[in-house]
């Protein structure tokens, strides 16, 4: 009986530590250039390829704005940004930031 229970604290144990390491943010992203910000990717540091595009089919064009939410289970806070641009008029732009804190990141020419 004793083993029954341990097993089963030892699994509600692990269930809620996966819960409680999942990091949930927003990070608003301002475009204040003249060119329409057409990807947005993300990956936390270390890892050798973009993850998706965060901005899927929406756009956001000059001075506008979007909030992007992540749920991440890896918990992970920093990560690196890639941003790139329709037109031609900018190169893409590469960054790393703690995602978990910064709330808004302004891209400007």
């Amino acid at each position: 009986m004793k083993t029954v229970l341990r097993v089963a604290a030892l699994m509600a144990l692990t269930a809620w530590s996966g819960t409680a390491a999942a990091n949930t943010f927003s990070l608003t992203i301002v475009n204040k250039t003249g060119s329409v910000l057409e990807a947005f990717y993300t990956s936390p540091v270390g890892e050798d390829d973009w993850e998706e595009d965060m901005l899927g089919d929406e756009v956001i064009a000059p001075g506008k704005q979007k909030t992007i939410r992540f749920k991440d289970d890896r918990n992970v806070c920093k990560y690196d940004m890639r941003f790139e641009f329709g037109g031609g008029d900018l190169e893409p732009l590469e960054d790393t930031q703690n995602l978990c804190d910064l709330g808004t990141y302004t891209i400007t020419e």
